[in-house]
């Protein structure tokens, strides 16, 4: 069993479940609740919740609602390392669910646009870490140098390193050649084919993934209901089905998807077989409403 180190987003999620098409100007009933989210901290939920050894590492703001995140983390026995900006709200994302699943999201980072280099802990580092970076604090400036001083604690010990791609809309306002830049040395990227595609050029997950194995030795390529693709460097794509479920609600189901994943690749497994075991575990978020384990 590896030791994770997650340092990324912490965010809620305020979940619009619609009962009927949208129409502007007019009331649209809804099935309105807020979770805890954020890419990082829902990774290391999900970590978590599977037993595994979780130091999580984010800011919040100084409000009641930043307390409730951080005190959730714990709930799954994660080491959670949450600094409290005294100037910024805890971040906070809109998400607009529609009958047939489809999801629209509107996040404001608050907080986590500050990481600070100092709130990295360099002493949970070590060769027997593994690294989890959400690309979302890269894509904000005011966090950028905390997600690279994470990177360099990792690089200089020698630990594994995943990185999960931000969305591209942000990748497009970083732009694809400084996003790779900033995470070379990174074990694995994730990102799902829109993203990947915009990173590397190529329209079908396979091509994408072979294509991004120049910048890092793995590439996991996730295509929603028609699977994902992992790629090593010099080797062919594998391919994993999605388990098919009745979805509730598509939020986190990515960053289940991770946490299921990793785990298996750090203890050895095939490709397909951790691939297999994201998909499991992304099913599961799948099935229910909010990103994080509700048991």
């Amino acid at each position: 069993m590896s030791r994770f180190v997650v340092v990324g987003d912490l965010m809620t999620d305020v979940v619009a479940m619609v009962m009927g098409p949208v129409t502007l100007g007019m009331d649209t009933p809804a099935w309105i609740e807020s979770y805890g989210g954020g890419s990082g901290a829902n990774v290391a939920a999900w970590l978590g919740v599977q037993g595994e050894t979780v130091t999580y590492v984010a800011r919040r703001g100084p409000d009641v609602v930043g307390r409730t995140r951080e005190m959730e983390l714990l709930g799954y026995g994660i080491d959670a390392r949450v600094v409290m900006d005294q100037s910024r709200p805890t971040g906070t994302c809109i998400v607009i669910v529609s009958e047939r699943g489809e999801r629209s999201q509107f996040p404001d980072p608050g907080a986590n646009a500050a990481l600070a280099p100092e709130d990295i802990p360099r002493d949970v580092f070590d060769r027997d870490t593994h690294l989890h970076l959400s690309g979302y604090p890269l894509a904000h400036e005011g966090g950028r140098d905390g997600a690279l001083t994470a990177l360099r604690y990792a690089v200089d010990v020698g630990a594994t390193i995943s990185v999960d791609t931000p969305s591209t809309l942000l990748l497009e306002r970083i732009g694809g050649d400084t996003f790779l830049g900033h995470v070379a040395g990174a074990s694995m990227l994730l990102a799902n084919h829109e993203e990947a595609s915009h990173l590397s050029g190529e329209h079908d997950s396979y091509g994408a993934a072979r294509t991004l194995t120049k910048h890092f030795p793995h590439v996991v390529v996730t295509d929603g209901a028609d699977g994902a693709v992992w790629c090593s460097a010099g080797e062919n794509p594998v391919h994993a089905p999605a388990e098919r479920v009745r979805v509730t609600d598509p939020t986190g189901a990515g960053d289940a998807f991770c946490a299921g994943l990793l785990p298996r690749w750090l203890a050895g497994a095939h490709p397909a077989e951790a691939l297999a075991a994201g998909a499991t575990v992304a099913a599961r978020a799948l099935t229910q409403a909010g990103a994080r384990p509700v048991d």
